[in-house]
């Protein structure tokens, strides 16, 4: 009986492609645009956790997500040190700047400060370079990637070449001398980043009287977090979040300011339509055409149960056929992509559901074409 089923499946091949190429579309769609809505949302908060040492983030009350700069006054760093619980406190500046280009071209850097001392917020990765680099004169490190793609140097009407080491820039008219690349993660806004010390951010920065942006603080052992950022909050009047909560609170601007997840929301919809359309249109024709066989089989003495798991197992193959050749395409997109300026993130739990909008589609078909099953009347085997 599973047999003849898939013999009536694999034999009618243009229906068999059809149904697949929906579930894959479907599938795809499914699975590929919500990885990329994840991928584009996980860079809202993708600086926040790459500077992964500190417990809290202090900041002015109306910072809404990390790229925003609200600068406070250099006095609070030394109110902030004082404050029971902090074990310690460090400046970092951060901004969006112009940059000039040995060509003569300008640029708009994401320029962060980190703290002379420590250095605390330095990029993960060093990929030439090191940070004993920091301390010359000048010195800045920039985004290998943005270096090659973004600053690039024309040469020539028709030449170009990359921001090299040793390259001097201008940041707001003063010399920058570029030292050395970092692999820093995307960021939502995209920009070129680059990092120097606090106090050279600082000498970089348009002339204003505040320039502290952030203050990093990480807690003594015996310290509770919540009553730490009450009290920075009631002394300073600033705010203070846990690295998770300023994460929370930079996925939340995004998400409520831009119609991104409307968007990506709407494009899923489709595909599960289309899918809907196409599959179970598809596969009760297949049925429907197919219906004398079905006939055959009940006056051979089959009843409806079996038939109705002959439905059941060929739409099952058609959506596993269909499934994994979506989430395939999904993934070789993915693989493609994942570090590139288009976003992708494909945890498992986005499998999971794809898996489900498809497993409705094959539900959803399958009934379609038990109703048409059962309804068959042996007798037209009879007929002429």
């Amino acid at each position: 009986m599973h047999l003849i089923a898939l013999k009536m499946l694999f034999g009618d091949k243009s229906k068999l492609v059809s149904m697949i190429v929906g579930i894959a579309f479907a599938s795809l769609i499914m699975t590929q645009q919500p990885s990329i809505l994840v991928g584009l949302l996980s860079r809202t908060y993708s600086f926040v956790r790459d500077v992964s040492l500190p417990d809290i983030w202090v900041m002015d009350k109306g910072v809404q997500f990390v790229e925003e700069s609200k600068p406070m006054r250099d006095i609070e760093l030394m109110r902030i040190k004082s404050i029971p619980g902090v074990a310690w406190a460090v400046p970092m500046y951060k901004n969006l700047t112009k940059a000039r280009l040995p060509d003569g071209s300008t640029k708009t850097l994401d320029l962060t400060g980190l703290d002379d001392g420590t250095l605390i917020g330095a990029p993960p990765f060093l990929i030439e370079g090191s940070l004993q680099d920091f301390k010359r004169s000048d010195a800045i490190f920039v985004d290998k990637e943005a270096a090659h793609s973004r600053l690039r140097i024309k040469i020539s009407e028709t030449e170009t070449r990359p921001l090299l080491i040793g390259d001097v820039i201008e940041i707001n008219d003063k010399r920058a001398v570029v030292v050395g690349y970092v692999k820093s993660t995307r960021n939502f806004v995209l920009q070129p980043q680059a990092y120097t010390l606090y106090s050279r951010a600082v000498r970089y920065a348009p002339p204003t009287s505040k320039y502290l942006t952030y203050v990093l603080i990480k807690l003594k052992p015996d310290a509770y977090l919540p009553d730490v950022c009450n009290a920075i909050q009631q002394r300073t009047d600033l705010k203070a979040y846990s690295s998770e909560e300023f994460a929370q609170v930079n996925l939340n601007y995004w998400m409520k300011s831009t119609g991104i997840p409307i968007n990506f929301g709407i494009s899923v919809a489709l595909g599960f339509l289309v899918g809907i359309a196409v599959v179970g249109q598809t596969f009760f024709n297949f049925v429907h055409e197919n219906t004398k066989y079905y006939a055959v089989l009940k006056a051979m003495g089959l009843q409806n149960r079996n038939l109705s798991f002959m439905v059941i197992l060929q739409a099952i193959t058609v959506g596993i056929i269909g499934y994994g050749i979506g989430v395939g395409l999904a993934s070789l997109f993915g693989m493609k992509f994942h570090d590139s300026v288009l976003a992708f993130r494909m945890p498992p739990i986005l499998l999971l559901y794809s898996f489900l909008g498809v497993f409705f589609i094959i539900c959803l078909s399958a009934y379609l074409g038990i109703k048409r099953v059962i309804s068959v009347d042996p007798a037209i085997v009879f007929r002429s």
